[in-house]
């Protein structure tokens, strides 16, 4: 079977390439999947593109030149091994491969589920958004009540606010680009701030009874966010690194502990969220895994509890992906959830 997918092959450098897939080499524990829509996730995509993440040159690098982008698609199940559960031919099903036209999937070793019969197909796109997201309420003390404030109001910010909201706390989205903000706003995220238009510590102070947040998540991956983030924290409370950070950022680290530290600066609490903390399937010893969490997004977003349409901003074609990436990297303001349509 010939298809098409997506190649990064060198910085600021995107393009369509042909290949083909055997058919008849799928294996009992693999899935032949026709590919209908695929989402850019524009953190780890863009950080490949531009070479912001080192290990595009690196020899062993898992992003290394020339690189197949994209973990997020839904598909059509054309073909599956003999030893699949859970999946016939002709299932709709959202799994973690590439941007490309065709693919083989295997359960076994990755994400690949059919997605609920009412779910609209693109919408099924942003439940591994909301999984990564979902680790950071996933490794939170928070509680029912608590203030929670999350830096960055991109996919996984907003998704994170959403998700912090649905459980119950008051969630305020900081973001420097206004269109975020209403688009937080019109996903149920009750306060938002521009600190370039308003004092974020003061607004935070206002917000919080003048305590500070109980918990801030980093959904930027931008290091140098870091001593905002203790300074509306509250004592005690946490600081969630949810965005993976990248790129350099030279400061006095000293001062960083202080806020860890010292009970004057706040005895705060750092936590990383990566969702690779925990297995891809249901595991003895441990309560939470992958699949569980894209079964209960999946489940959200059915239901209508967490928000998604509102996020898509552009569906286009794959030849239009340079466009895309330019877009998502240079007008934040009009670009933000981008899926591709890889029908005919």
């Amino acid at each position: 079977m010939k298809g098409r997918r997506i190649i990064v092959p060198d910085k600021y450098e995107v393009k369509l390439e042909d290949f083909e897939i055997d058919e008849d080499s799928l294996r009992g524990s693999e899935v032949l999947l026709k590919t209908h829509y695929t989402l850019i996730s524009p953190g780890t995509e863009l950080a490949i593109y531009i070479a912001l993440d080192q290990d595009v040159y690196r020899k062993n690098g898992w992003c290394r030149y020339p690189f197949k982008p994209g973990y997020i698609s839904v598909g059509e199940a054309v073909k599956v091994g003999k030893n699949i559960q859970g999946i016939k031919e002709g299932d709709i099903v959202f799994s973690y491969t590439n941007h490309a036209s065709i693919a083989i999937a295997n359960p076994e070793k990755m994400i690949c589920l059919k997605i609920p019969p009412d779910l609209d197909e693109k919408n099924a796109l942003f439940a591994r958004i909301a999984t990564i997201a979902m680790t950071a309420l996933r490794v939170s003390s928070g509680e029912l009540g608590d203030n929670v404030a999350v830096m960055g109001l991109g996919l996984v910010g907003n998704m994170a606010g959403q998700l912090f909201t649905v459980a119950g706390m008051n969630v305020i989205g900081i973001d420097l680009i206004d269109e975020r903000l209403r688009i937080a706003e019109k996903c149920g995220i009750k306060y938002t701030v521009n600190p370039e238009k308003e004092d974020l510590e003061k607004r935070i102070r206002e917000l919080t009874d003048g305590e500070g947040c109980e918990v801030t998540v980093e959904a930027i991956g931008n290091p140098s966010t870091i001593m905002t983030c203790c300074r509306i924290t509250k004592h005690l409370g946490e600081i969630i690194l949810l965005g993976s950070p990248r790129g350099t950022y030279k400061t006095d680290v000293t001062e960083v502990l202080n806020y860890v530290h010292l009970w004057q600066r706040g005895c705060l609490t750092f936590k990383g969220a990566h969702e690779w903390r925990y297995p891809i399937h249901p595991k003895e010893g441990s309560k939470h895994s992958i699949e569980r969490n894209t079964r209960i997004a999946l489940r959200l977003i059915s239901e209508g509890k967490i928000k998604v349409q509102e996020l898509i901003t552009h569906v286009v074609k794959p030849d239009s992906i340079k466009e895309a990436y330019e877009g998502l990297l240079n007008k934040k303001d009009k670009y933000l959830g981008v899926i591709i349509d890889w029908t005919d």
